[in-house]
């Protein structure tokens, strides 16, 4: 659509407003835990608040040192990258499977994939609870791996099949008359091509791991629990330590953001070339 100089001046002041207060909503929520992790409990909770502050870094002491943390930090990497790999390892194949191969049942099992995907997760509690009673797997980083990956499988398959669709299948026809096999092609040729939709999808299903918090709360106690459901026992019967609740946040937050950052310009190649039909 075209807009004349006039109006132009009228709307870009006005989409520089929208995308400022979309800004403020998201930001403002990350601001306010930030500063009441560096706050002592008095300053947190002033009226009128207090801007200007001296930082302490108690709470993050506390958080490591005290309420063990870093165990249940562990715990989480462990599981969301164990999951994420295994659900890319299997995905991608089976995706390309889906985008290439014609057989019998491909229209169903696609709408099984879409609908497992749509299905609250609630519904897979008991279960998944009975089993891994039987199994032994309650409380345990293997069960929590699985049942990620139950999850994460389906997201990946769907996600990265349109990314297979936008290869042009002249580019495999011709390696196959060049005598390439069908692994070879699938390797050497398709694979670095969706590279970095396979980044993307990776990192969605990352953060999907990493912010699971139901199926943690109920299949761990000790050993296995992540940092989401420790992050609940800093909440007490009487008070809540809202410290130790801001500072864990921000450490929950943190390695995911840095970690986009690092890597966003594969992120955002891959998310554009996703929506992109070649």
């Amino acid at each position: 659509m075209y807009f004349t100089r006039s109006e132009k001046r009228f709307i870009l002041p006005f989409v520089a407003f929208l995308l400022l207060a979309a800004l403020f909503v998201f930001l403002y929520p990350i601001y306010w835990f930030l500063t009441i992790s560096l706050k002592t409990q008095v300053e947190a909770f002033r009226t009128p608040p207090a801007w200007i502050f001296l930082p302490t870094f108690n709470h993050y002491v506390r958080l490591f040192a005290q309420a063990d943390f870093l165990r249940y930090f562990t715990n989480s990497t462990v599981v969301s990258v164990g999951a994420t790999v295994l659900a890319l390892f299997l995905g991608v194949p089976a995706s390309y499977a889906l985008s290439r191969g014609q057989f019998r049942g491909k229209n169903n099992v696609l709408f099984a994939i879409l609908a497992s995907q749509m299905t609250p997760p609630i519904l897979f509690l008991i279960p998944y609870f009975t089993v891994y009673v039987k199994l032994q797997l309650i409380d345990t980083r293997i069960g929590l791996i699985i049942i990620n990956l139950s999850f994460t499988l389906a997201m990946v398959t769907w996600s990265m099949r349109a990314f297979f669709d936008d290869i042009p299948i002249e580019l495999e026809e011709a390696a196959k008359i060049d005598g390439a096999s069908d692994l070879q092609i699938f390797i050497k040729i398709v694979l670095p091509l969706v590279s970095n939709g396979a980044v993307a999808t990776g990192i969605i299903a990352m953060v999907l791991c990493w912010n699971q918090f139901l199926f943690p709360l109920v299949l761990t106690r000790h050993k296995a629990v992540t940092a989401t459901v420790a992050l609940m026992t800093f909440m007490g019967e009487d008070a809540e330590d809202w410290g130790l609740m801001a500072s864990g946040s921000i450490m929950l937050t943190l390695p995911v953001l840095v970690f986009s950052m690092l890597i966003r310009k594969y992120l955002a190649r891959g998310l554009v070339s996703g929506a992109i039909k070649g």
